[in-house]
């Protein structure tokens, strides 16, 4: 099933926009990482910078969510997309590490509202049937741009130090307030819908708890990052140190994850079954994140984490797309950016407690005996969820019905001026 002409221009537009920013994003990341490196800053400064880079997600999302449903989508890009780059700017020139820190968090509190703002679009603007394959576009070209940020930036920061690449990712939010501007379809901009019985506006984690399969979804997917999260603290040692690998193959390896992870994106896409058939779906992939993490813990030689890399990958691109489509299937218009921050909220908790749970372990076990215990746990976990997640998907209904059922037809709103 094709897109039609105003389907593309609008796809075409979110799809670019996500492309440069998570680009630059991945610029400025890689960027700063570096410059406090060299700059001789103690490891818990790295630390920091990286959870700075994620905790404005998960502290902000019951408000970004509303913001998001309540203000028009073209005023918040605009407007969020302008406060970044000027902090963009700032940052290219600042070198003291708490004001890296502190600038950082504030950009990234921009990021968890314009994310769930440009999410809310492409449900809008693409048919439900369609949304599968829209997804998978907008994953690829992200995943472009997350391929190409880091490396760019070590080529840029190796000649030029940390401005370049920030000024560049300056100008890539200049890629968020383009988009607020030239989309036609609109979010948000209308006073939210209260509850009947209690009068009140719901929350995003309220909304998310009325719908079993999106409740299970939250779960499975929460864990599922947990788990990878918590491993990628060490795969540079197991790379590095255990197997003795260079610097270039562990580049390489994680190049080949996120080059995994676009396939396993498309593949979904293009197949992508009903929404209870993508919940037992993420509790495959669960299942396979345990397998990956054992096989991480037994590979003799690098050469063998290939093949892994390539399952994993897979499997993190069939989870990321999970979450589109069921975002777009399962919730009304007018409450996807209280539902996308829930989301978000989580998925950036779990990458925290990975984070922190993976540095924990890692100066007490080994690499191997790290990974070893995070595939048993996660096969664990599967073999408690399995049968109550089974049995929830039987009584959860297929499809929303009534006065939550989601338009199965593109609603375009003109864009306010």
């Amino acid at each position: 099933m094709s897109f039609t002409s105003s389907e593309r221009r609008e796809l075409a537009i979110v799809a670019g926009c996500t492309a440069v920013t998570f680009a630059g994003d991945f610029m400025a990341d890689t960027s700063l990482v570096l410059t406090l490196q060299d700059n001789g800053a103690a490891g818990y400064a790295v630390a920091a910078l990286l959870v700075a880079g994620v905790a404005p997600a998960v502290l902000l999302a019951p408000l970004a969510g509303r913001l998001v449903d309540r203000f028009r989508s073209r005023t918040l890009l605009v407007t969020v997309g302008a406060v970044q780059a000027v902090l963009c700017v700032a940052l290219a020139y600042v070198r003291q590490p708490a004001l890296i820190i502190g600038l950082m968090a504030v950009v990234a509190g921009g990021l968890a509202i314009t994310g769930p703002a440009l999410g809310a679009i492409v449900p809008r603007a693409i048919h439900r049937d369609r949304i599968p394959q829209a997804q998978a576009a907008v994953q690829t070209v992200r995943g472009i741009g997350i391929l190409a940020g880091p490396a760019i930036a070590g080529i840029l920061v190796g000649r030029f130090g940390q401005t370049i690449p920030l000024l560049i990712d300056a100008t890539s939010f200049l890629a968020v307030m383009a988009a607020g501007l030239l989309l036609r379809t609109a979010h948000g901009g209308a006073p939210l819908r209260r509850d009947a019985s209690t009068g009140r506006v719901r929350g995003g984690l309220s909304l998310v708890r009325a719908d079993r399969l999106l409740t299970i979804a939250l779960v499975l997917i929460a864990v599922g990052i947990t788990a990878v999260s918590c491993d990628n603290v060490g795969e540079v040692y197991l790379v590095r140190e255990t197997l003795h690998g260079s610097s270039s193959a562990y580049g390489l390896l994680s190049a080949l994850w996120s080059a995994a992870a676009i396939a396993g994106g498309w593949l979904l896409g293009k197949r992508a079954p009903y929404d209870r058939g993508v919940v037992r779906l993420l509790l495959v992939l669960l299942g396979i994140f345990g397998l990956v993490m054992l096989g991480l813990a037994s590979a003799p030689t690098v050469p063998w984490l290939i093949p892994v890399y390539v399952v994993g990958g897979l499997a993190n691109g069939g989870l990321n797309l999970a979450i589109g489509v069921l975002l777009g299937r399962r919730v009304r218009p007018d409450e996807r950016g209280r539902v996308g921050a829930t989301f978000n909220g989580f998925i950036n908790s779990g990458t925290l407690i990975g984070y922190a749970a993976g540095g924990g372990l890692l100066s007490l076990v080994s690499p191997r005996i790290l990974f070893t215990g995070s595939g048993l746990l996660s096969l664990a976990v599967i073999g408690v969820l399995a049968v109550p997640v089974l049995r929830g998907l039987r009584r959860a209904p297929a499809t929303i019905t009534g006065d939550d059922a989601v338009p199965t037809a593109p609603l375009a709103e003109p864009a306010a001026s």
